[in-house]
């Protein structure tokens, strides 16, 4: 019986793990930091509060930060407007030469950064 219960969780963790080491993504926090004072700081802050109204807060433990990476990942690339935003932040947060890995990178310094 215990043999079979190790058997179920090892299986169980084999197929969990990459679901959990993957929830943060792959992106280097470092480079994203250099995106974000670059793109995004003008409206998100530097401390990551929000300087326009409506703007997410990122801060907040249940906020923006706490949805899933392939959201937050969709919404950068796309644009998105939160409620009772005075404006839509736009794809890439208006920055066209966003690459893929520039958004991964992003998004990893806003979850080491801000995220709880």
């Amino acid at each position: 019986m215990k043999k079979q219960f190790l058997i179920a969780l090892t299986v169980s963790a084999t197929l969990l793990l990459p679901g959990i080491v993957q929830a943060h993504g792959d992106g280097d926090a470092a480079k994203g930091k250099a995106v974000y004072e670059g793109t995004c700081v003008f409206c998100h802050g530097a401390k990551g509060k929000g300087e326009i109204p409506g703007t997410p807060d990122f801060t907040q433990a249940d906020g923006v930060l706490a949805k899933g990476d392939e959201v937050l990942i969709r919404h950068i690339t796309d644009g998105f407007e939160s409620a009772g935003s005075a404006m839509p932040m736009p794809a890439k947060g208006g920055n066209p030469d966003l690459s893929d890995e520039d958004i991964e990178n992003v998004l990893a310094y806003l979850h080491q950064a801000f995220g709880s």
